[in-house]
């Protein structure tokens, strides 16, 4: 629920990116849209990976199983920590963070 400024996108990215390839995923496609970039990856052991930044400067990682066999899978146990937005919309982000949401700062001058 951070927001993530336009100016720290690409940072943000980096960050994840990087994280993402010392743990063994394959980069597979990026995109250096302004408005909304993403990174798609592949882990190891076959998941699809994308984290996306979308409406707000809002984060989404999605994750694309691969071939699996259908099975029940029980409700989870634990609570939440933050709120629950199962079912239901999801906001747009609220959380200010002062670094990840701040624009990013003039350039020193010549």
């Amino acid at each position: 629920m951070t927001i993530i400024s336009e100016q720290r996108r690409g940072g943000f990215l980096g960050v994840v990116e990087r994280s993402w390839r010392k743990s063994g995923y394959e980069i597979t496609s990026v995109n250096s849209s302004q408005r909304s970039p993403a990174i798609y990856a592949k882990s190891p052991d076959g998941f699809g990976i994308r984290l996306s930044i979308g409406g707000g400067g809002q984060a989404f990682f999605e994750v694309a199983t691969p071939c699996v066999e259908k099975s029940a899978v029980a409700d989870p146990t634990a609570a939440t920590d933050g709120p629950n937005y199962a079912g239901g919309p999801i906001p747009r982000p609220d959380v200010h963070d002062d670094f990840w949401s701040a624009a990013a700062p003039p350039p020193p001058p010549a």
